[in-house]
């Protein structure tokens, strides 16, 4: 079923009232998302790939991540050409840094490779959450 959207709310009032702006952003990226993070979602999603959960725009630390598979500690972010000048890139490493601190590893893809090639990126996000299985007792 599809979510509804947000109606607008009336001058002065947030919509996320009450909610760390991480999650009313995250919920923002997720009603605007890009047509390849949908196409990427429509294969992550209801534990599609080797059983593992993802959750799409999850803030993490002080950062929104395109998707996010908690239990393996496997954040995968997607980039547009913007992304390709060297400012942006020197700030989407620190962003990784950041947030590998926190125990995640972290995988970027562009967007073209998801839109040209998504099995290629869905087979290395598998090798990745292989590399990050927890070995069982």
């Amino acid at each position: 079923m599809k979510r509804e959207r947000n109606p607008p709310l009336p001058a002065g009032e947030g919509r996320g009232e009450g909610r760390p702006f991480s999650v009313v952003r995250a919920r923002e990226l997720r009603d605007d998302s890009t047509d390849a993070e949908r196409a990427l979602w429509r294969r992550l999603r209801s534990r599609q790939l080797l059983g593992v959960k993802f959750r799409r725009q999850h803030p993490i630390c002080l950062f929104v991540v395109d998707f996010v598979a908690v239990e393996r500690g496997l954040v995968v972010e997607l980039d547009g050409g913007h992304h390709a000048r060297n400012v942006i890139r020197c700030k989407d490493d620190e962003r990784a840094r950041h947030i590998e601190s926190h125990g995640y590893r972290v995988l970027r893809f562009w967007n073209i490779d998801v839109l040209l090639n998504v099995e290629g990126v869905l087979e290395s996000i598998a090798r990745a959450l292989r590399d990050r299985a927890t070995p069982s007792p």
